[in-house]
C-alpha cells in the first residue's frame, strides 16, 4: 500500500443519533456535510472507521467486497431503514490492519468476511463522502478493556496514515444512559464538567490523563456508564503518533447531556 499521499490527521467524531439522517437542521449534520469544505479537503485512498457499535472480545476488522448497510437501531421512522451506503470494502487494508496489530503484540486479530458498516460508520460517512466511492473498513472496540489499551491499539495503526488511510474514531464525547434526566436549561453541569475536562486535556496534550479517563475524568460513570462510545477517541489519539496537537472541530448537544464534541489530531 505504498506510494500514496501521507495523511497527518486522525479524527474522532461524535456520531450521535441516527435521527440526523432525516433531521436536516441538526447542527451535527451540518458539520458533517461541510466536512470537505471546512475540515478535511483531501480525498483519502481508504477509510478506517473504529465504531462504538462493533464490540468484540478481540480486535476484528471487516474484509468485504461491498459493505452492506447495518440498521442497528430500533423503533425509528420507517424511512430511516431505506438509506443505503454501499461503500466498497478493502481486502488489502483489512489485511494490513491485521498485520500491524499482530506485529505490535495483539495476539489475535480476526478478519470478518461478512460484516458491513453499522450506523456509527455509515451515518456520518453518508454526509462526509456522499459519493460512496472510497473503500471503507471497520475495526471493532473491546469495551471490556480500558482507554490505555485502545490508545495502544491506535499507536499500532499509526503507519496507515503514511499509506493514505484516513483513520476515524466514531463514538460520542458523552453518552449517558437513557434513564439520565434531560437538561432543558442549557447543558447539564455534570456534562459540561466532563466536556470541559476532555477539551482541556486534549488541547494541552495530556494524553496520559485521557488514557486514565476511568479514574481521572469528572463524572465518568454519568458520562459513559458503558465506555464503548469513548474508546474510539483513544484509538484516533494513539494513531496520531508522536507530538500531535488536538483541536476541537465541532460541538453541539442533544438533551443538554449528550455532547457531539469532535476532534482533529494533527501530527507534526
Amino acid at each position: 500500500m505504498g506510494g500514496e499521499e501521507s495523511i497527518k490527521e486522525t479524527f474522532f467524531i461524535s456520531h450521535g443519533t441516527p435521527m440526523m439522517t432525516i433531521e436536516e437542521s441538526k447542527p451535527s449534520r451540518k458539520f458533517l456535510e461541510s466536512w470537505r469544505e471546512k475540515v478535511y479537503s483531501k480525498k483519502p485512498k481508504t477509510i478506517l472507521v473504529i465504531s462504538a457499535h462493533w464490540e468484540t472480545d478481540e480486535p476484528a476488522v471487516n474484509s468485504v467486497d461491498v459493505n452492506v448497510t447495518i440498521y442497528d437501531f430500533y423503533g425509528f421512522p420507517a424511512r430511516m431503514y431505506q438509506f443505503k451506503y454501499p461503500a466498497p470494502g478493502s481486502l488489502g487494508l483489512a489485511k494490513r490492519v491485521q498485520e500491524l496489530l499482530t506485529t505490535s503484540g495483539f495476539k489475535t486479530v480476526h478478519i470478518d468476511k461478512k460484516r458491513g458498516l453499522d450506523h456509527g460508520a455509515w451515518v456520518p460517512l453518508m454526509f462526509m463522502y456522499p459519493e460512496v466511492d472510497i473503500p471503507v473498513c471497520q475495526l471493532s472496540v473491546q469495551s471490556h478493556l480500558d482507554g490505555a489499551y485502545h490508545y495502544e491499539l491506535g499507536r499500532a495503526l499509526a503507519p496507515l496514515k503514511d499509506e493514505g488511510v484516513l483513520i476515524i474514531g466514531s463514538g460520542s464525547a458523552t453518552h449517558p444512559s437513557n434513564s439520565t434526566p434531560h437538561f432543558y436549561d442549557g447543558v447539564a453541569p455534570w456534562a459540561a464538567d466532563f466536556d470541559r475536562w476532555l477539551e482541556t486535556a486534549l488541547t494541552n496534550g495530556r494524553y496520559e490523563e485521557v488514557n486514565k479517563c476511568e479514574a481521572k475524568a469528572p463524572n465518568w460513570k454519568l458520562a459513559h456508564p458503558w465506555p464503548e462510545h469513548f474508546y474510539p477517541l483513544h484509538v484516533a489519539m494513539g494513531a496520531a503518533g508522536e507530538n500531535w496537537k488536538a483541536e476541537l472541530i465541532h460541538n453541539s448537544w442533544d438533551h443538554g447531556t449528550m455532547s457531539y464534541g469532535s476532534y482533529m489530531f494533527t501530527s507534526s
